[in-house]
């Protein structure tokens, strides 16, 4: 955490009065939630403080050490985006095989994210990497270009030996969807290393 800003246009109380006190030089946020605690404010006031001070842009949260190599930046929190999309992907082409019970309906559920919702997203994440747009725009988006690009896809596999069936076109959208992450991935960690000058 770092840096005390310009004052804030709205009078500050409890724990985030007390945050913007103790700032000043670069401040771990546990040692600073620690702080909190032994003036009277409980944990989740003051992170809940900490988080609504950083989304007014009053102070700045950053990592201790930054995430420079795109594995470090892979397994990082950050990354949480990408191995969602991996496990729905991984679960939707494991359950193809599934006919009846339970795992029917959820053939259904992960068949349809794979298919309306995934393709597209991972695109939006690779042309939007630093977060322009927000979430209902991002929902469209990606809903929208899914629909795009699952009939080239299939217009692509009309023509390959293996046609229009069901493992062929689950296989070639959940590739698509992992290279598409796998940009995304790659253009977020240049521009995170491009924000800290790192």
């Amino acid at each position: 955490m770092a840096k005390k800003p310009e004052p804030p246009g709205r009078q500050l109380t409890g724990p985030e009065a007390a945050v913007m006190r103790h700032l000043g030089a670069p401040v771990q946020a546990g040692k600073m939630v620690h702080d909190l605690r032994s003036e009277g404010f409980d944990t989740d006031h003051s992170v809940r403080a900490l988080l609504d001070l950083q989304s007014e842009k009053l102070v700045a949260l950053e990592e201790a050490k930054p995430y420079v190599a795109l594995s470090s930046y892979a397994l990082s929190p950050l990354s949480l985006w990408f191995w969602v999309t991996m496990g729905a992907v991984a679960l939707s082409l494991g359950l193809i095989s599934a006919t009846s019970g339970a795992a029917l309906y959820l053939r259904y559920v992960f068949g349809s994210v794979l298919v309306l919702f995934l393709p597209g997203y991972s695109l939006i994440e690779a042309l939007y990497p630093k977060r322009e747009l927000d979430e209902l725009t991002r929902l469209a988006l990606s809903i929208g270009l899914s629909l795009a690009l699952v009939p080239l896809i299939g217009l692509v596999l009309n023509y390959t030996p293996w046609g229009i069936r069901l493992a062929p076109v689950a296989v070639s959208i959940a590739g698509v969807t992992v290279a598409l992450s796998m940009v995304a991935l790659k253009r977020k960690h240049d521009y995170y290393r491009l924000s800290r000058g790192v």
